[in-house]
C-alpha cells in the first residue's frame, strides 16, 4: 500500500509541474502584456522596462517561469511589491498583495459550499439511486429516472435566480444567501449558504442518482449476487454486502473527481450568489487581467483535483486490493 501511494505522490508532482510549466507560458505569452496595462495611456519605453522590473516579468519566459518555481520553495523579492515569503505564488498585478494569502482568505467560503452541497447531494443522490435500484422497472424507478434526466439537464445560472425568487424574495423561506464564519455563527452559517447548497446539489443530485441507479442494477446481475441470493442469503445481506460494494468503486472515484472540482472553485455558483469565494475570484482574476493571481487559483484547483485523484485511488485499493498491484 504504501508503495502504491508513493508511485501515487511521484505522478501527482509531475503532473503538477506540467501543468504550471504549460499554464505558466500560456498565461503570459498570449494575454496582453500587464505592464503596459498598468503604465496607462501615456508611456514611453523606459517606464514600461521599470513596470516590468517591479512585476517581476522583464526576464525571458523560461527565466520568468524558473524564478515563480523557485520562489513556491525559497521565497522571493518582488522590486515593486516587497519580500515575499515561502510558498510564495507571487503578487496580485491590482491589489498588490500575495496570491496565496488572498486565496486561502477564499478558501473557506469555497470549502463550505463544497463540502454541504456535497453531503446533500450524497444523501438525496445515492438514496434515490438505491430506490430506484431496488425498484427497477417499477413507477418509483420511472419517476425518479425522469426526474434526474429533468434536473440534470438544468443549469445553475438558471435554477440560481428561480430559487432566490422563490425561497428568498417572494416567499422569505429563507435567508439571502451569505458566508459568515462557522466559528463566528453556526446558525447564520448554515442558513447563509443553504439556498446555495440545495441549488448546487439539485444538478449534482441528478447525476448521482443516474450513475448509482446504473452501477447497482448492472451489479446485481452479476453471477456472484446471484450465486448469494442462490445460496439462501436474505435480500437485504446481498444488497449491502455484495451489491452495493460492487458498485462503490466507480462512484467513489467520480466523487473524488468531483469534489476536486468543487473545492477549486463553483465559479457559477458563486457568482449567481454573490459569494466570495475562490470562483469567484478567477472570475475577477480574467476580468482584471490579473495574471498572477489567475494562474495562483489554477495551480490550487489542479492541486486539488490531483489531491483528490489520490484519496480516490487509496480509497479504490481499500475497497479492491487488485487494484494495489497496478
Amino acid at each position: 500500500m504504501l508503495r502504491f501511494l508513493v508511485r501515487r505522490l511521484l505522478g501527482a508532482v509531475v503532473t503538477l509541474l506540467i501543468i504550471s510549466a504549460v499554464t505558466y507560458m500560456l498565461f503570459y505569452a498570449v494575454p496582453r502584456d500587464p505592464s503596459r496595462i498598468a503604465c496607462g495611456k501615456v508611456c514611453t519605453p523606459e517606464t514600461l522596462d521599470v513596470i516590468r522590473h517591479n512585476m517581476g516579468i522583464s526576464d525571458p519566459l523560461p527565466v520568468q517561469y524558473w524564478h515563480w518555481l523557485e520562489a513556491i520553495f525559497v521565497g522571493r523579492d518582488y522590486p515593486g511589491f516587497g519580500h515575499c515569503d515561502a510558498p510564495c505564488l507571487g503578487y496580485s498585478f491590482i491589489n498588490r498583495e500575495p496570491v496565496l494569502s488572498t486565496v486561502w482568505d477564499r478558501f473557506p467560503t469555497t470549502a463550505s459550499l463544497a463540502i454541504g452541497s456535497a453531503v446533500v447531494f450524497l444523501i438525496f443522490g445515492i438514496g434515490t439511486g438505491m430506490l430506484a435500484a431496488v425498484k427497477q422497472g417499477k413507477p418509483l424507478d420511472k419517476i425518479a429516472s425522469s426526474a434526474s434526466l429533468v434536473a440534470s439537464s438544468m443549469q445553475i445560472y438558471f435554477v440560481g435566480p428561480v430559487a432566490l425568487y422563490l425561497l428568498v424574495y417572494q416567499s422569505h423561506l429563507l435567508d439571502q444567501p451569505s458566508y459568515t464564519p462557522f466559528s463566528q455563527n453556526p446558525g447564520a452559517w448554515f442558513t447563509g449558504l443553504l439556498v446555495p447548497w440545495l441549488v448546487l446539489a439539485l444538478i449534482w443530485t441528478a447525476n448521482y442518482t443516474r450513475m448509482t441507479r446504473s452501477q447497482l442494477v448492472e451489479t446485481l446481475t452479476e453471477d456472484y449476487v446471484r450465486t448469494a441470493r442462490a445460496k439462501g442469503m436474505s435480500r437485504r445481506n446481498v444488497f449491502f454486502r455484495f451489491a452495493w460494494r460492487g458498485a462503490m468503486g466507480p462512484i467513489v472515484t467520480i466523487f473524488g473527481i468531483d469534489m476536486g472540482v468543487l473545492l477549486g472553485g463553483a465559479m457559477i455558483t458563486e457568482k449567481t450568489f454573490s459569494l466570495q469565494g475562490i470562483g469567484l475570484l478567477a472570475v475577477k482574476s480574467v476580468i482584471n487581467n490579473d495574471l498572477p493571481m489567475l494562474l495562483g487559483v489554477m495551480i490550487i484547483t489542479a492541486s486539488f483535483v490531483v489531491i483528490a485523484n489520490i484519496v480516490v485511488d487509496a480509497c479504490y485499493a481499500l475497497i479492491d486490493p487488485r487494484i494495489r498491484l497496478a
